[in-house]
């Protein structure tokens, strides 16, 4: 049975739209112009982070971030950023019953605004640099099993890549679901890894909750 479920937060929870245009305004970039590039990288099977390079080569991520800070304009993002099916799906799912958490790659800044806008919500919230481990390392995911109160096969991770989280989550023994929405999706959507790898293929959080009454089958 599925007991948990887990979720990663960009383009799963949050939509990065405004803050990559944020990133492309920093830049000095065209928006259009760096939403292509990205979009190319990630179809090239290349890290986002490279996208920095192709327009500032030796650009430092963690360098240029305490930059817009110290010029107000940090990272961030809010309730509006947040796509609109994610606090019913998460109130569907604490409804039924089900142990709730939000663990992704982010940042201690992030971790404070996630704590924010969902510790009422969810059991627990972890980043990876809470924990010293990033996404895809095993480690991270070895992270979540060990907080999550149930066995590793009664966990359902939820994200929007196949490479970050649906392949590494399935390695460490959990169920997956992967989302169909964001650059990630949308380029690996029609794979043989999107198709044949997760435990769910959904459109929209909406259908998690009836996946999984159906996955678990009838009250025992």
């Amino acid at each position: 049975m599925i007991r948990a479920v887990v979720f990663d937060v960009g383009e799963c929870l949050v939509d990065e739209s405004r803050e990559y245009g944020a990133w492309a305004d920093w830049l000095g970039v065209p928006r259009h112009t760096f939403h292509s590039m990205f979009g190319a990288v990630i179809a090239q099977g290349r890290d986002y982070r490279e996208t920095f390079q192709e327009f500032r080569p030796g650009f430092d991520l963690y360098e240029e971030r305490e930059k817009r800070a110290a010029a107000g304009q940090p990272e961030t993002f809010g309730e509006e950023d947040l796509y609109g099916d994610v606090r019913p799906a998460l109130a569907e799912l604490r409804g039924d019953g089900l142990w709730l958490g939000i663990a992704g790659n982010q940042t201690v800044r992030a971790g404070r605004i996630l704590r924010e806008l969902f510790s009422d919500d969810v059991d627990l919230i972890g980043t990876s640099d809470d924990w010293g481990a990033s996404k895809p390392d095993p480690e991270f995911f070895k992270r979540v099993a060990a907080v999550v109160p149930f066995e590793v096969d009664e966990i359902l991770y939820v994200g929007d890549r196949c490479d970050n989280d649906i392949r590494p989550a399935e390695k460490a023994g959990m169920r997956t679901a992967l989302v169909r929405r964001g650059p990630w999706a949308t380029i690996q959507w029609n794979t043989a890894e999107a198709r044949e790898s997760p435990t769910f293929r959904v459109d929209g959080l909406l259908e998690l909750p009836r996946s999984i009454r159906e996955f678990n089958g009838p009250a025992r």
